[in-house]
């Protein structure tokens, strides 16, 4: 039966054509921003995971910055460690050269005053961002190391800590004291015998064997610098380490970010090509349906 009331041929096709357009309009959407979930009405638990981790990234970001002052610290540590062994290992030459017959111990001290007020130079330089880890009371420095989320969400940041030693067999040139260096605590301010510290160290009026103790102590003073850098290019090495790991977990977390939220545009494409074909056929079937009432007309001709 045909109605001039109800066209439900025309109440079907414009159905389909509204399915086909906010299908139509969902897939333009997603062609244009790149995402099939944008927004949580477009999958609730997808776009909450992808929400929490990419906070999360943003977090490890910060991490990655910090890891790069920490190196800036540690590398500027170890640069002055490196140097201050250079110029000890030129006092011990200087205190090798003075146990020689006919030597003027006044002139060798000349040199060896110089090379000292070179380590305090490089001890009081060796600061980055307001801390020295070469001049330094004892304590604790810190280097954030990464952000933990654990399996309940509980968040935490770690820290690769770096104990400072002001002892003479410890792992500072000298203390801290006030904001200064403190020239009686440390590798070469602590005094050790009666030959004093490597700092103090005046061999003018040594004797023989006075300059073999102020050895003896100049070789301790290496063995601990040494020790001491060789912790610092541990360090350095980890906190490398960490940084590398930090950046290719940030990748990881935002290639699996993507696989959740990303729209395949291969298939968006090959969906949109088949809407338009579908819209162009919805319409031209309401068109069909609307002009079934015409054609009634033709029968009271």
């Amino acid at each position: 039966m045909t109605s001039i009331n109800t066209n439900t041929s025309a109440q079907a096709a414009l159905q389909t054509l509204r399915n086909v357009n906010q299908n139509l309009n969902n897939t333009q959407n997603h062609v244009s921003s790149g995402y099939r979930v944008e927004k949580a009405s477009d999958n609730a638990a997808y776009w909450s995971i992808a929400t929490t981790m990419r906070s999360d990234n943003k977090a490890l970001s910060a991490v990655s910055d910090a890891l790069g002052v920490g190196a800036a610290k540690v590398d500027t540590a170890y640069t002055a460690m490196d140097s201050a062994i250079d110029v000890v290992g030129e006092i011990k030459a200087k205190l090798v050269a003075a146990t020689e017959n006919g030597v003027d111990k006044a002139k060798v001290q000349e040199e060896i005053s110089q090379l000292q007020q070179q380590l305090l130079s490089v001890a009081q330089s060796a600061s980055f961002n307001g801390e020295n880890w070469v001049a330094g009371a004892s304590g604790t420095k810190s280097v954030v190391s990464s952000f933990v989320r654990d399996g309940s969400n509980a968040v935490s940041i770690t820290t690769t800590d770096y104990v400072l030693d002001s002892g003479s067999a410890g792992n500072v040139l000298f203390g801290m004291s006030g904001g200064s260096v403190e020239t009686s605590t440390g590798i070469l301010g602590t005094s050790t015998g009666a030959t004093g510290s490597i700092y103090a160290m005046d061999i003018t009026n040594f004797t023989a064997g006075q300059i073999q103790s102020a050895l003896t102590n100049v070789e301790s003073a290496l063995k601990a610098m040494t020790s001491a850098g060789a912790a610092l290019g541990s360090l350095s090495s980890r906190i490398d380490a960490q940084d590398n790991f930090v950046s290719a977990l940030s990748d990881s977390i935002d290639s699996g970010v993507g696989r959740l939220v990303d729209a395949n545009m291969e298939e968006e494409s090959s969906r949109l090509s088949a809407l338009q074909t579908q819209q162009q056929l919805a319409i031209q079937s309401l068109s069909i349906a609307n002009s079934s009432s015409q054609n009634i007309l033709s029968l009271f001709r």
